[in-house]
Order: C-alpha cells, then structure tokens, then sequence
C-alpha cells in the first residue's frame, strides 16, 4: 500500500510567528527539501489563494483537475486535499494563511460573509478573471508582496491583514456579479448550518430526518433549503460530503477498507462497497490504486 497522504501544516520558514505567507509558485517549484512532494495529493490545514500571472497548467483540488491561465484564481480550504502539476510556462503567487490570521480579526458577519469564498460547495473553486479585474486583482496581490518582502516593518502584517480583505471582498464580489455565488439568497444562513452539520456528523448518519430533526425543519423543508442554494436534494449533498470524506480516509490513512467502511457508519462492508462504487463510480481499492 502507498504511504499515508500528508497532512500539512502551516509553516513560514521565513517568518515563524506569521500566520501569513506569500510566495511565487515558480519558486514552489523549485524549492527542494520540502518534507511532502507537492505533486502528489495532500491535504492541509490553512487557507490557500493561487492566482496565475502566466502560463498554462492545472491544479488538482479534492479530485477534481481545473485548467489555470492568465487571471485564474484558485481557492482552497482548511481540509481540503490538493496537488500541484508543474509547468515550466505557469508563473503567480500562492498567498497562504491560517484562520486565525484573518477570520478572527472580522467581525462574526463579515468572517462568515468572507470564508464563502474558499467554500467549494456553494462555487467551484476556480475564477477566471477578466482584464480590468485581472489588472485590478493583480495590484493588490503585488501591494502585498511588497509590504511582506520591502516594507516589512512593525505595521506591515495588519496592512497585509486588511489588503487580504480587500482582495476576498473583491473576489466575492467579482463571483457576486457573474451569478457564481448569492448572498441575497433565502435560507443561506440554513444551508451554512446544514454544511457544518453534515461536515460533522455525516459517519455517524446520512439520513436526511436526523439533520432535519436537529435543524428543527421538515425534510421536505431541508430539501427546499438544498435546492434553492445548490440546485440538489438534501440526500444527494449528504451524500457528496460523505463520499468526500470517504475518499480523504481511503487516501490518508492506512486503514483497511472494512476499517474506513466501519469508520464512515457503515456496518456493513458490502453496503459500503455498494454505496461507494454508486458514488465514485470506481471499487474503494481502484480509488486508493489511481491516486
């Protein structure tokens, strides 16, 4: 079997009491020493923002390969597993930070209202920005490299803190308008807590009655909830989230497939196998064999 997938944490080898880093994905991949390879899927525990300068290539997030060019951004969250591809034509910037670095410095509103950004579930993770919004995008991005590498005094995390504000709200707001995303939609904050729910609970259940149960809704209502945010039945996004969690034990840990499928609330092996193969179309043990 393949070695466990890596867990990442957040380190500044430049700085270590900074929760902030920005560095050129050029120069990500020429750097040597790294304890992980970065072509090889890992999940991480912090918050990361690509945006492509230059060049043609693709990046691997939770599964799923996206095309990247000039005025792509990509966004990744805590927990989600991701792989480069290296190109010799890509060129950009990875900004990567903790919660705490910006989340925590929001009000509760606004925290929430920003983190929208890096939620797959609510939009793919993949902008392709335009020119003006590019040329807008790639300002603030280049303000915040100078602050972190020239200016780089006393003053200069809390104006990295705020740039990064800017450029989330400018990035939602760019999703906003294209019709990516809606924050004016009814039963948002219901979705919200639904996700977190499910995200929490899903080995412990899929049915749909017990996370309508502790929401304190109908299923029928749950399910209007669902498909007014997503376009999907209350069922079909818990099962989204379960066969997510499924595939991240199958590739990080070591556990045997009727340990995951114990693990993942089945107690039935073959009802897993069953249950997964509808899902991922592919036998646990291919999944694990192909990436």
């Amino acid at each position: 079997m393949k070695d466990k997938l890596k867990n990442i944490k957040f380190q500044n080898q430049q700085n270590q009491k900074s929760q902030f880093d920005i560095l050129k994905i050029e120069e990500l991949y020429q750097r040597t020493g790294l304890n992980h390879s970065i072509e090889i899927h890992h999940k991480i525990e912090f918050y990361i923002l690509i945006f492509i300068e230059k060049g043609k290539g693709k990046h691997a997030i939770d599964f799923t390969d996206y095309d990247c060019s000039k005025g792509t951004v990509l966004t990744i969250r805590k927990d989600q597993i991701h792989k480069f591809f290296k190109s010799n034509t890509i060129k950009g910037f990875l900004l990567v930070f903790t919660n705490d670095f910006l989340v925590s410095y929001l009000e509760k509103m606004e925290a929430q209202k920003t983190m929208l950004l890096f939620n797959e579930l609510l939009s793919v993770p993949k902008l392709q920005l335009n020119d003006s919004h590019y040329k807008n995008v790639s300002q603030i991005i280049n303000r915040i490299e100078n602050e972190y590498f020239s200016i780089n005094d006393n003053h200069s995390l809390s104006v990295i803190r705020n740039e990064l504000h800017i450029l989330t709200t400018q990035l939602l707001r760019i999703k906003a308008n294209s019709k990516q995303i809606n924050f004016e939609k009814k039963y948002l904050k219901e979705f919200l807590e639904f996700q977190n729910l499910v995200e929490n609970l899903v080995t412990k259940t899929t049915k749909v009655q017990d996370y309508a149960n502790k929401i304190g809704v109908s299923t029928k209502t749950l399910n209007t909830i669902t498909k007014s945010i997503v376009n999907k039945s209350a069922k079909a996004f818990i099962d989204e989230i379960c066969t997510k969690q499924i595939k991240r034990l199958l590739l990080n840990t070591k556990l045997s497939v009727k340990e995951i499928a114990y693990k993942s609330g089945f107690e039935e092996t073959t009802n897993f196998y069953k249950y997964f193969k509808r899902q991922a179309n592919v036998t646990p043990e291919q999944f694990r064999l192909e990436n």
